[in-house]
């Protein structure tokens, strides 16, 4: 690692002197494009609710056009900058006069022709013209990926000083002189003035970079990822080569597809404005804007703290590890396209002809993609076996084993699930025994393929331990996959902040339905803080996730501190008095008290009157 140290103390400089004169000209752009009215304004399908300057994309060319002349490396970026120079010219001209998408796609489409005839493409294949192709979509791609994320404070700028940091280490070992030591210095100018922006974006922002600012980081990051076909590359890893970037990038191209595919399968136009990208998801479902914005940030950085390992550590282990990311990554965006961005009042007036046969009957189509996901996990999970039994040459004398019976695995693995009924489950309401049938499937599933591997391949040179493990992998990853929507649900649930505070008083049965019903998604905007509860033995207990705060003095505690603004009673029988003084304690602080009923309402009468189950009988009772 010698030469990435010094490359990286050497993009240092670049950094720092480019977030000096970042901080000094984004104020000045700010009051330019105020005076010169380049603000964006309040719209219907934009986030902010008023106006705000749009030259920070402004400030950050200039800081980068200052760096390149005081470090002179003009002439050793030259078609960098030209290329990214173009873009910033034509989002510039977007953010004044408001160019028609069709027409910033063919000068994008022009650029990365321009890259190609110049030699600079992926090399992901080894067909030529395949790869010219991925260069066109990748181009085009990763340019509107960062105009899209540029959606709300912080978050376009943050996700590119994340995923520029990580290219930076991958061009940091580069040797001094070469046009990858150049690209660094490029790439630590244009870092640094983006960091400099930051400070003014944000949240609550200042400043927009407009389209300059996210076009010209778009375009910068995809054409630093590309391979300049003349030289030799150092990496003879495919993983490493295909991984790495997108990795890197996962979080542009995340959201990207999600707001695409949303758009597309509601009848909209890819290209029109709106609030349904993943940071107004999540703000959506409950998290604030800079809750947010930071975990779009951590992801940004899981994934290219992963793309930096593929390219620098075992490859296995590292790929493994990719590999799970990706699918938690998958799972996350299914997830958030769940949530309700559209009003029931647009979605009445769209035009339901642009859906094909096959995008709408897609919809319907889950289980295939549940089985496709099936088949990834067990082949990971078997994969992984082999690499923990087996090390170094070991490994590599065992391949061919775990290559014949690899089929033999999946075939009967699946099969065992559908016996099981695997498939019939809900993921939004998996629970204990679904657990149990993931047990039951998999169980069955690596016994039967020991006895596959018997009969087929007469299990000459297989290990046991390795089905033993694999049994134990593969249950882990059917039983997170399965259980991933209410974990995701849970883990942002209680990280909501635009929600009522609730305190459910009585932490017995009828507490725990109290959060089965808070905790459901059209029952979006409670947040529960504990329970309070009598009984002593309960106290510093915890029901579902959810601490026993205490008795009624810590309920008087926490009224009278201000931090609740609900209570909810769920015990079935209280006493009169206690009930009045629940009453008192809640007017006089301004909460509301409520409880939940739970019945049985008899529509057609049988031989016996139906018994009616209602949680709060006990209540009634007593109060009369």
């Amino acid at each position: 690692m010698p030469h990435l140290r010094l490359a990286l103390t050497a993009a240092a400089w670049p950094f720092l002197f480019a977030v000096g004169v970042s901080l000094l000209l984004v104020p000045v752009a700010r009051m330019l494009a105020v005076r010169f009215g380049a603000v964006a304004q309040p719209r219907e399908d934009r986030w902010h609710r008023k106006p705000i300057a749009l030259f920070g994309g402004v400030a950050i060319g200039l800081t980068v056009v200052c760096g390149l002349l005081v470090f002179r490396v003009v002439h050793d970026v030259s078609l960098l900058l030209g290329c990214c120079g173009v873009m910033f010219a034509v989002g510039l001209a977007d953010d004044l006069v408001s160019l028609k998408p069709s027409t910033k796609l063919v000068i994008e489409i022009a650029i990365a022709s321009v890259l190609i005839f110049s030699r600079y493409r992926l090399n992901w294949t080894s067909s030529l013209t395949l790869d010219m192709m991925l260069t066109y979509v990748w181009v085009v791609g990763m340019t509107n990926a960062f105009n899209l994320l540029d959606n709300m404070d912080g978050l376009c700028a943050g996700i590119a000083l994340i995923v520029g940091g990580a290219l930076l280490v991958d061009l940091g070992t580069a040797q001094a002189g070469t046009a990858a030591f150049f690209h660094g210095q490029y790439l630590a100018l244009l870092l640094g003035a983006t960091a400099g922006f930051l400070v003014y974006n944000y949240h609550p922002a200042s400043i927009f970079m407009g389209d300059s600012g996210s076009l010209l980081l778009g375009l910068s990051f995809a054409i630093l990822t590309l391979s300049d076909s003349q030289a030799v590359s150092a990496k003879s890893n495919p993983l490493s080569i295909v991984a790495a970037p997108l990795l890197v990038l996962l979080i542009p191209i995340l959201d990207t597809t999600l707001v695409t595919a949303s758009r597309i399968l509601s009848g909209r136009a890819p290209s029109e404005g709106g609030r349904d990208h993943s940071s107004h998801r999540l703000v959506a479902i409950g998290l604030s804007e800079r809750a947010a914005v930071a975990l779009l940030w951590l992801l940004a950085a899981i994934g290219g703290g992963l793309g930096i390992a593929v390219d620098y550590f075992h490859p296995s282990f590292s790929g493994l590890a990719a590999a799970l990311f990706l699918v938690a990554m998958i799972i996350f965006g299914v997830y958030l396209s769940r949530v309700r961005v559209y009003a029931e009042t647009e979605a009445e007036t769209l035009d339901r002809t642009k859906l094909t046969p096959l995008v709408a009957d897609f919809v319907y189509k889950r289980r295939i993609a549940e089985v496709g996901l099936d088949l990834f996990l067990i082949t990971i999970a078997y994969y992984a076996a082999y690499r923990l039994r087996f090390e170094g040459k070991d490994f590599s004398q065992n391949f061919s084993a775990f290559y014949q019976s690899l089929p033999i695995v999946l075939a009967v693995q699946m099969l065992a699930f559908f016996a099981v009924g695997l498939y019939r489950g809900v993921w939004r309401y998996f629970g204990l025994m679904d657990a149990v049938v993931v047990a039951k499937g998999v169980f069955l599933g690596a016994a039967g393929a020991m006895l596959g591997v018997v009969f087929a391949l007469r299990f000459d040179g297989y290990s046991r331990t390795v089905f033993g493990i694999y049994a134990i992998l593969v249950a882990i990853l059917l039983t997170l996959s399965r259980a991933s929507f209410r974990l995701i649900g849970e883990m942002l649930y209680r990280n909501r902040q635009a929600a009522t505070r609730v305190v459910i008083y009585g932490a017995g049965d009828g507490g725990a339905l109290v959060v089965s019903e808070l905790t459901k998604t059209h029952f979006g905007g409670f947040k529960i803080l504990g329970f309070v509860d009598d009984d002593t033995r309960k106290q510093r207990m915890r029901v579902q996730g959810y601490p026993v705060l205490g008795g009624y003095p810590s309920l008087v505690s926490l009224l009278e501190s201000g931090v609740v603004d609900s209570v909810v009673i769920s015990a079935r029988i209280i006493e009169v008095d206690r009930l009045h003084e629940l009453e008192s304690l809640c007017a006089r602080h301004g909460v509301s008290l409520s409880r939940l009923h739970v019945g049985l309402e008899p529509l057609i009468g049988g031989r016996e009157e139906a018994p009616t189950v209602d949680a709060a009988a006990g209540l009634r009772k007593n109060v009369s």
